[in-house]
């Protein structure tokens, strides 16, 4: 007796559903799961990670901060980059901030907690962080004194023409002092929160200043990773860094410098991406040589 065509296509459909299940929901999973557990890939199959005795201490390819309870810095710590995955390094959030080389204007609001900064002062206050921890010039290109970016909202007379006829230092507000006293012969003024200079037909004038054009502070300090992740810094990031360490942990600076040069890494395969210091690992072997005081 032959089933009518309807009920045979849909037995047809169920058992490709259950051979599929069976194929792609159990086999397939169970038989990466089985590839992770071989020698020489388990380690990376279970995070990479760290452990010190008994304790897991973080992951070789994940990076994490090295701040106290608070958010600040442990001195006698090498310090990470910067990262925007959730409140930092968190791999459920892994992300950039997606904000590009435009984004210089910073959105003040009278409440600070509704204020944003742009990526410009984000650099700018890190960058002044940094330097100021590690006693190095902190300035950058089109940052101020105080850590902000340098810019302006320019209006002129004829609209993008004629004379100047107000300038507002967009991302700095009372109490601070305006960067410039000056533009174009004009007193600089202090930006009101929740004003929209550029919807109010200014031009916005990003201003360089006088600062080195190869900053004290590298890149890697002041921006995140595409990841949010990267557990690496650059050498010339865990260079300046040397002396505060050395200092907090009463060792000699050539010591540690040479404890750097064994945590980095060269380029991979020779010539892709640039060498890099591994944090985590840099830091265990700094409590391991030079214990705090």
């Amino acid at each position: 007796m032959r089933l009518p065509t309807w009920l045979a296509q849909h037995l047809a459909a169920l058992r490709a559903l259950l051979v599929f299940t069976v194929l792609l929901g159990l086999a397939y999973p169970l038989a990466l799961v089985a590839v992770g557990r071989l020698p020489g890939l388990d380690g990376r199959a279970n995070g990479s990670l760290v452990e010190v005795g008994d304790r897991t201490v973080g992951s070789s390819i994940i990076g994490q901060s090295f701040t106290d309870a608070d958010g600040n810095p442990v001195p006698r710590y090498f310090q990470s980059r910067p990262s925007a995955a959730g409140d930092g390094y968190d791999p459920t959030s892994t992300s950039a901030s997606n904000l590009g080389p435009e984004d210089i204007v910073d959105t003040l609001a009278a409440n600070p907690d509704d204020s944003t900064q742009s990526l410009l002062t984000q650099v700018c206050r890190r960058s002044k962080a940094v330097g100021e921890l590690d006693g190095v010039d902190g300035g950058r290109p089109y940052c101020t004194a105080d850590g902000v970016g340098a810019v302006l909202a320019v209006f002129r007379r004829d609209g993008l023409t004629g004379p100047t006829t107000r300038v507002v230092s967009v991302n700095q507000t009372t109490p601070a002092t305006p960067f410039l006293a000056q533009y174009e012969g004009v007193p600089v003024e202090l930006a009101t929160p929740g004003e929209d200079y550029r919807a109010a037909g200014a031009t916005i004038v990003p201003i360089r200043g006088d600062a080195p054009a190869q900053p004290a502070v590298p890149a890697d300090a002041v921006t995140a990773s595409g990841s949010g992740l990267d557990p690496h810094i650059s050498p010339a990031y865990a260079r300046i860094q040397v002396d505060r360490v050395a200092r907090e942990r009463g060792a000699d600076p050539a010591a540690v410098r040479e404890l750097v040069e064994e945590h980095t890494t060269g380029r991979a395969l020779g010539f892709m991406g640039s060498p890099g210091v591994n944090v985590l690992e840099l830091n265990l072997a700094l409590d391991e040589e030079f214990p705090a005081r």
